[in-house]
């Protein structure tokens, strides 16, 4: 920390956030999980993170950055080599007065200031960023990155297209091709890589922000090499050409490290790759920064707080529930209680949690896995998915034992999780006993910042609001007070959003938490879900394309953006 426990402890007492008592309490609590006070103060929510970087920036006299709401660009990174921006724990992120700004997690190192300063030949200003702000700003390095890498893969094909090569060197040239592939694909935010084979070639893409994208073409003879270099790193059979086969292998990219997940799978053409990179450092830490609203967080949070009951994830492959999920585990792991999960796969590793994979090869599916785990004394369980009866019976069995139980369903929406459970043979009146809340979300594409602009929105786009409202049941009487935006925003495409006008992703979400009146609704009458639909919109629900719309409004993402993901 920049000031000592001391002064922390000074301060917050100073500011009546904390008294004597709750701060020994922090201090046990830190001292038992080998953090510190700060850790818990923040991971509990007992501060607010941007309520103490304000106060902490007073305390200290500097300036405040918060690098999450910033657009460097890449002419400012480049007055600070990026080794140096690492190990000094420092983003330089814009210019004022002929004075360089540098945001710093210690603003009061006069070494670091001086350093900078005689790098760059300017005056610099210090301002304070936290920690994981600071670890936020420097991925903006990576987009350095991507002409270097670009090139190089260039340059590695051509040079084989112009001789004949040799086994061995196919496969050195295999390897160094991976390689590049790999930090390419980190320094540009991609989320999976894509190998496949064709009848004439071999094909790279890239997931960036949800969507791929064709990254480049290989010679087809040089495919099996890529795959076997593939194999290597993650441990697979080499001379298994047949079957599917899954593994996983770690690869750093500067100081971040990334667990890469791989899946081969036998294709008409040959043998096709999809590795997934998973971050470990940049998962969200709070619900606010998933993208949920008020309303939302507070549903949630109450949900969470009873010791007992269901709370449901809802959405397709790929709309962050298992991030959503995680973040969640966050927030209630705490000494005194005892979490497990069953998974499939594990895709981040949590401290200080049980963590399962199912096996169905030996039997551990996630009905036996969860049958069993209540056997090893938990207080919270997430399981990955309720997908059969078997899974339903036992988590609905288990919430009314006295354990909260986190897991994910497949439904478009938040409210079709009832007649869904009751698809799985669950009982409407064992739901309304254990069920907490339901969560519907998708992941959209955020607006670049730095290529931004408005416009008026235009009829064809207005006229797809008003449909899009119809379809979700907004009566016609409402349509005409409904506050339909007047200004859109979009990205025009630049260098940092690699010309697509996107940078980065947000989750748009709807949910309903189970009170009194809805419990007795759906313990008592027969389920019809219009009926229920109009129930919770009394009780002030909006679903995920009204979230989204609010989205568009304060530009944070675009129409079509929003329209596409709700329409998948």
């Amino acid at each position: 920390m920049i000031i000592s426990e001391e002064e922390l402890k000074n301060l917050l007492i100073k500011n009546q956030i904390l008294d004597e008592a709750s701060w020994e309490e922090v201090k046990k609590e830190a001292k038992f999980l080998n953090l510190s006070p700060l850790d818990i103060l923040l991971s509990r929510r007992l501060i607010d993170k941007e309520y103490y970087a304000n106060l902490l920036s007073e305390y200290l006299g500097v300036k405040r950055a918060n690098l999450k709401k910033v657009q460097i660009q890449p002419s400012i990174l480049k007055l600070v080599p990026e080794q140096i921006a690492v190990e000094k724990q420092i983003i330089p992120f814009a210019i004022e007065n002929d004075r360089l700004c540098l945001a710093m997690a210690n603003p009061k190192d006069m070494e670091t200031i001086t350093l900078i300063s005689n790098i760059t030949h300017m005056q610099v200003e210090p301002y304070l960023s936290l920690p994981d702000e600071i670890q936020y700003g420097l991925t903006n390095y990576q987009a350095l990155f991507k002409e270097k890498y670009r090139g190089l893969l260039e340059k590695e094909i051509s040079q084989l297209s112009r001789a004949v090569t040799t086994e061995e060197e196919q496969l050195l040239s295999a390897s160094r091709i991976v390689d590049n592939l790999l930090t390419y694909a980190m320094g540009m935010n991609a989320s999976d890589i894509h190998i496949e084979i064709f009848s004439d070639y071999s094909l790279v893409r890239f997931r960036i922000d949800g969507i791929l994208k064709e990254i480049l073409r290989l010679p087809k003879y040089l495919h099996p090499a890529l795959i076997a270099r593939v194999k290597i790193l993650s441990n697979l059979q080499l001379d298994e050409h047949f079957r599917p086969q899954d593994g996983r292998f770690k690869t750093k990219l500067g100081n971040y490290e990334f667990d890469i997940r791989v899946s081969i799978m036998p294709t008409m053409h040959g043998e096709k790759a999809a590795l997934r990179l998973l971050a470990a450092s940049f998962r969200p830490t709070s619900l606010e920064e998933l993208g949920m609203n008020q309303y939302i967080q507070e549903a949630v949070e109450r949900a969470i707080k009873k010791t007992y009951g269901i709370m449901l994830v809802t959405g397709p492959t790929g709309s962050g529930k298992t991030t959503t999920l995680y973040t969640i585990l966050q927030l209630l792991n705490k000494p005194e209680v005892n979490i497990c999960t069953i998974e499939d796969p594990i895709e981040y590793e949590l401290p200080r949690i049980n963590q399962t994979q199912v096996n169905p090869k030996l039997g551990l599916t996630f009905a036996t896995g969860l049958r069993s785990l209540l056997r090893q004394d938990p207080n919270i369980m997430m399981v990955g998915e309720i997908r059969d009866y078997e899974t339903a019976d036992v988590a609905i069995q288990a919430a009314l034992t006295g354990h909260l139980i986190l897991s994910t369903l497949h439904t478009n929406d938040a409210p079709s999780a009832i007649p869904r459970l009751i698809d799985l043979n669950a009982p409407p009146y064992l739901i309304s006993a254990t069920l907490n809340m339901v969560l519907a979300q998708r992941l959209v594409r955020k607006v670049c910042l730095n290529c931004v602009y408005s416009e008026d929105i235009k009829p064809h786009q207005e006229k797809a609001i008003i449909e899009q409202l119809k379809n979700i049941g907004i009566p016609e009487k409402d349509l005409k007070n409904y506050p339909i935006p007047k200004t859109i925003y979009k990205g025009k495409g630049c260098e940092l959003c690699n010309y697509s006008g996107y940078r980065g992703r947000t989750g748009i979400f709807e949910g309903f938490f189970v009170d009194e009146d809805v419990s007795n609704y759906l313990a008592t009458k027969q389920f019809n879900l219009t009926e229920f639909k109009n129930i919770l919109r009394e009780k002030g629900f909006r679903t995920m394309f009204e979230d989204g719309l609010e989205k568009v409004t304060v530009g944070l993402t675009t129409l079509e953006e929003v329209l596409r993901v709700i329409r998948e």
